[in-house]
C-alpha cells in the first residue's frame, strides 16, 4: 500500500500494509482515494491519519458514506505549520489521580509507577489535536518556578486534587512550596551576586584614587633614554624624566592584580656605606618562595624603591646607577621570577626644576606611571593588590614613606616581617 502525500513540490511516498489510499494535500483540501470503506481501514492507517492529520475530525464524519464512494473531500483552512506531520507540545494543565494501574511509566525516571500510587501529569497538546498526559511520580514532578497559583489555590490549578486523601494533599503543598521557596532562593542568590559585582565595580573604579584628583602622567616615548643624564644605563635598563625603570623583564605579564614591594630594608639587606651590585643579601629566606608563589597565582611583581643617590652623586652617578641597578638585576636573578622596577631618582623633599619631584615615595607618582603606562590598560584590582616595605612610621624606620605610599593610592600596606614571617 502507498500513501502519496504532495505539498506543492514536495513528494513522499510510505509503504503500510496492503491497502492502496493516495492522499494529496494541498492548501484548501484534503482528497482521499481508497478502495476501502474508511470504516474498514486497520489501525494502522487510522493512526496515521489521527497523529498528524489536523483534517480528521470532519473526515470522521465522511465516515459513514456509503461503500460505492470512493472520493471523499474534506476542507481545511491553511495550516500555520507547513509540516502538518510536526506540532509542538504546549503544556495546558496540571492533573493529580491515583494511578489505575501499573502500566504507567513516570516521564521524568523512567521508572513504572504502582497501582494506586499518587501520580501527577501534564496535561499538553499532542501533535494531532488531541490532549496527552505525561505522568511523574510526585517526587519526580517538575513543577513550574512560579508556583503561587498552585499554593493559593490548588484546587483550581490542579485537576483532581479535591479527590485526593487529606495525607495526600499536604504533601502536594508541601512541594509547591519547596519548589517556590527554592525559586525564590535562586532570585535572592542572584540578586545578591548583582550586588557584589556592582560593589566590586565600584571600587575598581577607583583605582589608585587618593583625595586628590589623579594627575595624568604625560608619557611620550622622545622622552625616554638610554641614559640618566650622564650616567649610561645597562640593558633593557631606561630613564623617564626623573624614573629608571627596568624596560620589560622575560616572562612578565600584565595583571589586574599587583604584588607591589620596597627594595632596600624589605626585599635586600643593603647598608648605606656600602656600594656595588654584590653589596647586598636576602631580607628574608622566604622571599623567593613567596614571590615564586604570587607569580603563579596571577600576580603581577613591582618593585617602587627610592634612591637619591643618582642624583646627589653628580661625580659619582655612574657608580650609583651600576650600583643599584646591578643589585636589582641579581636579586631578580635570585628568586627566578620576572619583575617590573620603578627608581625613583628625585631628592628628598628637594625640588626638581623648581616643582616637588612627583616620583619619590611617598609621592604616588611611580604608581600612576605604572597603572596608567605599564600594565596594558589592565584595571586593578584594588582588594587584591597590596604594598610591602619597612618604611612605615615606627620609632625605629628611618621615616614613613612606604606606608604613605600605600595610603596615598589606597593600598593594603604590610610590613616585611609581617608578610614574609607570616
Amino acid at each position: 500500500m502507498y500513501v502519496w502525500r504532495e505539498t506543492f513540490s514536495a513528494v513522499s511516498l510510505y509503504s503500510i500494509e496492503n491497502i492502496s489510499i493516495s492522499m494529496l494535500t494541498t492548501p484548501k483540501f484534503l482528497v482521499i482515494v481508497t478502495a476501502n470503506h474508511p470504516n474498514n481501514l486497520p489501525n494502522s492507517i487510522t493512526s496515521l491519519f489521527l497523529s498528524h492529520s489536523p483534517f480528521l475530525p470532519r473526515f470522521a464524519h465522511r465516515a459513514s458514506f456509503p461503500l460505492s464512494t470512493r472520493l471523499f473531500w474534506c476542507s481545511r483552512k491553511r495550516n500555520p505549520n507547513p509540516n502538518p506531520f510536526h506540532s509542538t507540545m504546549a503544556p495546558s494543565s496540571m492533573l493529580a489521580e491515583y494511578a489505575k494501574s501499573n502500566r504507567s511509566t513516570c516521564k521524568a525516571c523512567s521508572k513504572a509507577i504502582e497501582s494506586k500510587a499518587l501520580r501527577l501529569g501534564v496535561v499538553a497538546k499532542g501533535k494531532g489535536g488531541f490532549d496527552v498526559t505525561k505522568w511523574h511520580h510526585l517526587d519526580c514532578f517538575p513543577f513550574p518556578s512560579d508556583t503561587g497559583s498552585i499554593i493559593s489555590s490548588p484546587e483550581d490549578a490542579i485537576k483532581g486534587f479535591s479527590s485526593l486523601k487529606s495525607s495526600d494533599q499536604e504533601a502536594l503543598k508541601k512541594l509547591s512550596v519547596a519548589a517556590h521557596e527554592k525559586s525564590q532562593e535562586k532570585v535572592d542568590k542572584a540578586t545578591h551576586d548583582i550586588q557584589e559585582a556592582e560593589e566590586s565595580d565600584a571600587k575598581r573604579r577607583k583605582l589608585c584614587e587618593s583625595d586628590e584628583a589623579v594627575e595624568e602622567i604625560n608619557f611620550s616615548v622622545s622622552e625616554v633614554k638610554n641614559k640618566y643624564k650622564d650616567a649610561t644605563l645597562l640593558p633593557k635598563w631606561k630613564a623617564f624624566q626623573t624614573v629608571i625603570y627596568l624596560e620589560r623583564d622575560d616572562g612578565l605579564n600584565d595583571s589586574s592584580k599587583i604584588a607591589a614591594f620596597d627594595f632596600d630594608g624589605c626585599l635586600a639587606k643593603t647598608a648605606v656605606n656600602k656600594v656595588g651590585a654584590d653589596a647586598w643579601s636576602l631580607m628574608y629566606s622566604s622571599i623567593p618562595g613567596k614571590l615564586q608563589s604570587l607569580y603563579k597565582d596571577g600576580y603581577k611583581l613591582v618593585i617602587f624603591t627610592n634612591e637619591s643617590n643618582i642624583e646627589r652623586w653628580k661625580n659619582k652617578r655612574q657608580v650609583a646607577v651600576d650600583s643599584k641597578i646591578g643589585r636589582l638585576n641579581n636579586f631578580i636573578e635570585k628568586v627566578k621570577v620576572p619583575i617590573q622596577v620603578f627608581i625613583a631618582c628625585g631628592v628628598g623633599k628637594g625640588k626638581v626644576d623648581g616643582k616637588e619631584d612627583p616620583f619619590r615615595k611617598p609621592k604616588p607618582g611611580m604608581w600612576h606611571l605604572m597603572q596608567q603606562h605599564f600594565n596594558s590598560g589592565i584595571p586593578i584590582d584594588m582588594d587584591q593588590s597590596f604594598y610591602v616595605g619597612d618604611a612605615a612610621g615606627r620609632e625605629s624606620d628611618h621615616s614613613d614613606a612606604d606606608i604613605k605610599f600605600a595610603e596615598a593610592i589606597r593600598l593594603k600596606f604590610f610590613v616585611p616581617e609581617e608578610y614574609f614571617n607570616a
